[in-house]
């Protein structure tokens, strides 16, 4: 009987013309933007300029990727300085090969430096951004898939990933954990968590930011754990599971101490938001008085022409009406001597 499995697909690159279009490369980029779009969301709510997360990620995401590269060449290093390793490799980062714990760490520089430049406090921004580096970690996982790499072990579960052999780089073929799955599905339920925690008790000072890492870092250490590529082995846990837990205790760390030095949300998060977002209403509501004013002009002039009448809810008529008894009344009590006196005949006293 056949099994259920998830195909792996066939190639992890489409060629358009000569250029190719590299899977991976597509799910980290798409992670970007998505990580972006939902950090500049919650930075503007928080009381913060559009357009400001993108700006410090144009400093982070460099940072985040030769940082990433870095962790990854550091702690894998055989392929690339070991014996037969070829050095050069080392800067092919399409081929794969991001370690997040880098990532996040320059990427922290990058973006520490974009915040300086801004007046903007990391903390502050760091938070706005947790969930939607999770969410962008989640979508960049499935670069894995498009190479075939980094999955769990031998599994006939119906939601294995099917592998191909490749004797050329020493891959089995056969079904294993699709770690990468599971580690996508922990970063969606991590982004759900942190956004529903920041509204529920209204985190800051960083405490968005160390609930997101320290929630990634308990899925990561069982995640990893599973794993069967190479690695290095210390007290007989892979690398990565220790650079998990020591992540996850100072996180939690921070939180804590965080929570007692600086309760509470950060009433300013960007000098100068708050006057924009002031100067933004303002200039909306008189252009909504001069639309109303535009529509009835004609009906505010009679209302105050006739301010008693509006006063004791009586109609308000017309001034030129008004205007015209008067004069009636006037001339109906003059007397006929003085209406045939000239004009010029009366005496000076």
């Amino acid at each position: 009987m056949d099994l259920a499995f998830i195909p792996s697909p066939s190639t992890g690159v489409v060629y358009l013309g000569p250029v190719p279009l590299r899977g991976y490369a597509f799910c980290i980029i798409i992670g970007v933007f998505v990580g972006v779009w939902l950090g500049n969301k919650r930075w503007v709510q928080r009381g913060g300029r559009s357009g400001t997360v993108a700006d410090i990620a144009v400093w982070a995401v460099p940072f985040g990727l030769v940082g990433g590269r870095l962790y990854h060449v550091i702690t894998t290093y055989e392929p690339y300085f070991g014996p037969n390793g070829h050095p050069l490799d080392a800067f092919k980062v399409w081929q794969g090969g991001l370690g997040i714990w880098g990532a996040v760490a320059l990427g922290a520089v990058g973006a520490w430096i974009g915040c300086r430049r801004r007046g903007i406090p990391l903390p502050a921004y760091a938070d706005a951004l947790a969930p939607g580096l999770a969410l962008g970690q989640a979508i960049g996982r499935w670069g894995n898939w498009f190479n075939q790499e980094l999955y769990g072990k031998p599994t006939d579960v119906p939601w294995a990933l099917k592998i191909s052999s490749d004797p050329a780089i020493g891959r089995i073929g056969g079904t294993y954990h699709p770690t990468f799955l599971y580690e996508c599905l922990w970063c969606i339920g991590v982004a759900a968590l942190v956004i529903w925690a920041d509204k529920r008790f209204r985190l800051g000072h960083g405490r968005a930011f160390a609930l997101y890492v320290a929630a990634y870092c308990a899925g990561r250490a069982w995640i990893e754990y599973m794993r069967v590529d190479e690695a290095h082995h210390i007290l007989g846990l892979r690398l990565n599971v220790w650079t998990a837990l020591i992540v996850f205790v100072l996180a939690v760390a921070y939180f804590v101490i965080s929570a007692k030095k600086a309760p509470g949300r950060e009433a300013v998060v960007e000098p100068g938001a708050q006057e924009d977002a002031d100067a933004e209403a303002t200039e909306g509501a008189e252009r909504a008085e001069g639309e109303r004013d535009g529509d009835g002009g004609g009906k505010v002039s009679v209302e105050k022409a006739s301010p008693k009448a509006a006063s004791d809810g009586e109609a308000a008529e017309p001034a030129t009406d008004e205007a015209g008894d008067a004069e009636a009344g006037a001339t109906a009590e003059k007397s006929p001597e003085d209406t045939a006196k000239p004009a010029g005949s009366s005496k000076k006293s």
